[in-house]
Parts: C-alpha cells; structure tokens; sequence
C-alpha cells in the first residue's frame, strides 16, 4: 500500500471513531454536554484532527445523525421488502434495538436524546430528527396495516394512531429506564404491546 493510501486508510479510520464516540455522547450525555476537548481526551488525537473531518461541531452532529438515520432505513426497508416476513417478524426486528439500549445503563434512541434538546440544536439538526420521527411511525404504520390486512393483528385504532402510540411508548420508556435505572422498563413496554397485538389478534380469531 502506497503512503498515500495509507494515510487515506488511518484518515478515514479517524473519522469512523470520532462518529462513534460522538455518538456515543450524545446517547449518554447529549448533544450539548459534548465538546471536541472530550473527544480530544479519548482517542488521544488534537483537536485540530477532529476540525480537519469535521469542521465545527454542528457538521460533527449533523454527520452522526445523517449516519444513524441511514443505518436504520436501510435496515428498515430491507426487512419491509421480504415478503417472506411476517409483520409480527417486522415489529419484533424494529423492538430489538430499543431492547438493545434498555440493556445498557444510560443509552438511549440518538433522535430521542436530541428531541429532549431540540431548541439547542442546529436547524439542519432538528430537521433530521423530526424527518426520523415522522418515518418510524409511518414505517410502524405500514407494517401494523400489513399485519391487519393478513389477520395478524386486529387494531381498536387505526395503524397511524396506533403506531404513533407504539414509538412514543418505546422511546418513553428509553427516557424512564435511564431515569431509573430500571433495566426491566423496555421490557415491559415490549411485553405488553406485543400482549395487546396477541390479545386483540385471538378475539378476531374467535368471531
């Protein structure tokens, strides 16, 4: 490998562990109780290393949601388009990263540790996690429809309300857990919306 590429190599292997760490932060602490000097400290770089990928840390922050964003649609539509997926296979894929961070002590979902700050961050910022938000629950929806339409769920409301009830139960419960270090929080939240799916799908099944 030419010194060239390899210096191509450990620039872009900088960048990758600025956005993890960055992330990271921002899940534990938040986007404004970060600075560059604290990612400086942990990967022992200057922080001039950190200005030369990112310029400022509004670009830094934009890139970590730009990346989490694109992680997760890209995961969501892939298991949307197997049509050998149940919906029910659909819901407990789209749980497990929430039961993911439930298990850790103080993580939570990265949009809904920046929605509890939302007036501090950056307009492009903001734009990303309202445009997260609004895709989940339509993503929800559109499964929780699919799942109705198979008779795998029967809905008392329909899949637009209901889905928006599920996220906003899921990413409550992120924001309890990490309040009370309760790591049975998530769990309980996943058990009984599944219980309510599973309730409501054998009374159809009975008519």
């Amino acid at each position: 490998m030419s010194t060239a590429a390899s210096s191509h190599v450990v620039s872009e292997s900088t960048a990758v562990r600025i956005l993890d760490l960055a992330q990271n932060l921002i899940q534990t602490r938040g986007y404004s109780w970060f600075s560059y000097q604290d990612i400086s400290e942990a990967l022992g770089i200057r922080k001039a290393s950190i200005h030369y990928h990112f310029a400022s840390k509004a670009a830094l922050g934009v890139a970590v949601l730009d990346r989490y964003v694109e992680r997760f649609d890209t995961a969501l539509l892939k298991i949307s388009e197997d049509p050998g997926h149940t919906a029910r296979k659909m819901l407990d894929f789209y749980f497990e990263p929430y039961l993911e961070y439930g298990r850790t002590s103080d993580k939570v979902c990265l949009c809904g540790a920046l929605a509890g700050e939302m007036l501090a961050l950056p307009p492009e910022m903001r734009a990303g996690v309202e445009r997260f938000f609004r895709a989940h629950q339509q993503w929800l929806a559109a499964i929780l429809k699919r799942g109705a339409a198979r008779g795998e769920f029967s809905l008392s409301a329909s899949p637009a309300k209901t889905a928006r009830l599920f996220f906003g139960a899921l990413q409550g419960g992120l924001l309890v857990k990490r309040t009370t270090a309760d790591p049975s929080q998530l769990r309980d939240v996943v058990e009984a919306i599944r219980a309510q799916l599973d309730t409501k799908a054998r009374r159809t099944a009975r008519k």
